[in-house]
Formats: C-alpha cells, sequence, structure tokens
C-alpha cells in the first residue's frame, strides 16, 4: 500500500449480531457516548453516527442493528437500515462475540458482507472473557474458512483493549479525502432523540422479560429556559401489563428511570434538566408504519423541511 501524505477521510459501518457489543465499541472508538448500551439484543434500532476528527484523519462511523430475521415491519425497516449502511463505505467492521461459538445464525448474518466490494475486517470483541487467548485462533480460522476478512482484530470495547490496533487498521485503508463535517462535530443525532434514547437505555436496564422489545420513547415537548431545559417524554408499550411494569408499584420503576435519565441527560446537555414521564399502551406499534415514522427522526426532520 503506498505511503499517503494527506488528509484521509471516509465512512466506516459497525455490523454483527445482535448483542455483539457494536455500541459499545462505537463509544469506544469515538471517545464519547453516542449510542445507548445494553445486554439487550436489538438495543440499537437506527444508524447511529460517531465522527472522529484528528489533524490527519476524519473517520464517520455507522452503528447499526444487530443483524436477524425480522418478524414485524419495525424489525423489517432495521434490516433495511443494515443494507444501507453497506452502501458506499469505505470499510465495514464486523463485530462477533467471542464469548460465545459461532453457529449457522452467524454464517448467516454473515451473508450480508459477502456482496461488498469494501475490505471488511473482523473484530473479535469481549477477548476480556476470555480465560485463555489460545481460544482465539481456532475461532479465527472458522471465520477464515467462511469470509476471508482484510484482517482479524482481538479487541475488547468495553475495556479498550486492542480498539486502537482496529483504529489503525481502519485508517491505513480510508482514502485521501476531506473533512466532511467540522471538527468539533461527533454525531448527526439530535439532542431530542438523544434524551430519548437515554430514557430508553434506563428503561432497557430496568425491566425485565418481554418488556424491553415493546418499549419506544418519544419527546414531546423540549423547552429551554434561562437556568433549565423541560423536557416532557412519553414512554410506549404494547400491553396494560407491561405499562404496569414500567410505572411500578407507586410509580416507583418510573421515578426511578426518571432519576437515572435525567442524571444522564443534564451529563449529556451540561445543564440542569427537569423531566417529566408519561406512560401510554399503543398496542401493536411495531406494525404501525405511521407511528414508526414518528419514532424516526430522519423521517421527522425531513417532513419539517
Amino acid at each position: 500500500m503506498p505511503e499517503r501524505t494527506g488528509f484521509v477521510s471516509g465512512f466506516v459501518s459497525i455490523l454483527g449480531r445482535p448483542n455483539v457489543g457494536k455500541s459499545t465499541l462505537l463509544n469506544a472508538l469515538t471517545g464519547a457516548k453516542v449510542a445507548i448500551v445494553s445486554d439487550k439484543p436489538q438495543t440499537t434500532r437506527t444508524l447511529i453516527q460517531g465522527v472522529t476528527t484528528t489533524d490527519t484523519e476524519q473517520i464517520i462511523f455507522v452503528d447499526t442493528p444487530g443483524i436477524h430475521k425480522p418478524d414485524s415491519v419495525f424489525n423489517a425497516r432495521m434490516m433495511e437500515t443494515i443494507r444501507a449502511a453497506l452502501d458506499e463505505r469505505d470499510v465495514l467492521v464486523y463485530v462477533v462475540d467471542v464469548s460465545r461459538e459461532p453457529g449457522a445464525a452467524e454464517w448467516e448474518s454473515m451473508e450480508v458482507i459477502r456482496k461488498t466490494s469494501a475490505p471488511v475486517l473482523l473484530a473479535l470483541n469481549k477477548i476480556d472473557r476470555l480465560k485463555s487467548k489460545a481460544a482465539l485462533l481456532p475461532l479465527i480460522e472458522q471465520f477464515r474458512s467462511r469470509h476471508e476478512f482484510a484482517e482479524y482484530i482481538p479487541i475488547s470495547a468495553l475495556t479498550g483493549e486492542g480498539v486502537q490496533e482496529l483504529r489503525a487498521a481502519i485508517v491505513k485503508r480510508l482514502p485521501e479525502g476531506p473533512a466532511y463535517f467540522p471538527a468539533d462535530h461527533l454525531t448527526d443525532q439530535p439532542e431530542r432523540f438523544l434524551a430519548a434514547e437515554l430514557i430508553r437505555e434506563k428503561l432497557l436496564a430496568e425491566t425485565r422479560e418481554e418488556v424491553p422489545h415493546s418499549i419506544a420513547v418519544l419527546v414531546d415537548e423540549w423547552e429551554e429556559k434561562p437556568h433549565v431545559t423541560r423536557i416532557a417524554a412519553t414512554i410506549y408499550v404494547e400491553r396494560e401489563g407491561q405499562k404496569a411494569i414500567v410505572i411500578g408499584a407507586r410509580g416507583s420503576m418510573l421515578k426511578r428511570i426518571g432519576t437515572l435519565a435525567r442524571e444522564e441527560i443534564e451529563r449529556l446537555l451540561n445543564r440542569k434538566v427537569f423531566l417529566e414521564l408519561y406512560v401510554k399502551v399503543r398496542p401493536r406499534w411495531r406494525q404501525d408504519k405511521q407511528f414508526l415514522n414518528e419514532l424516526d427522526w430522519r423521517l421527522t426532520m425531513a417532513g419539517s423541511e
């Protein structure tokens, strides 16, 4: 590869099955919390952009929902965003969880990368969970037998081990080009969307069973006052029983979620926040195209232009 002397830039999509650590990796690569994180599959529901800029490079990372079989209109839309993330990308990072044995679902998920012409790096994540690193070699051979990746890089997105090596492997493959965003640009997500996501993150952490997949959050009001930002948001669930779980005994769960979310949003905005949360039942919202449009901030913003 010839030595490059100019500024390099490019778009890098992070792909993989649900719950392999893609969002944690995005946050590690950008050095900031631009994507919510939980141990629940399908936490990421749309494309999340995170941008890093130095004197020599700009990388636009795009986190994607986990690759899965769609069983609803909502899940089908998530798979559409994954396919969109393959278009015109300079580098792809396919993330796998080394703490679980790959099987048919993994090999099927890898089909999305077979048709791309962009180099694909294999990020073998969660090496902090391995008792012995020797287990990596046969695992790498399994993946190599299925697809010839450009590079195989063991990492722990949680501890940061190997993340800089992954970043260097990405930069090495970026073309010379302009900075697409200002140097201080971190993400394309509006603050309203980020706040809704942080509320959902706390819900994912605190609720159980079938509730996480049935939760959506929309910010209804956002009012900037001299010393405080007032936010009103609605948590949508699909059934009355889920509503009862989210509210909790005498409102205890909702109060806890509100407190945790408010503290995180205050760190995001760097100012005092007054947060009001409401819970509503919206049956089968994952099949409701109009409601799904409301959840997609990109469509909402396009409609207001």
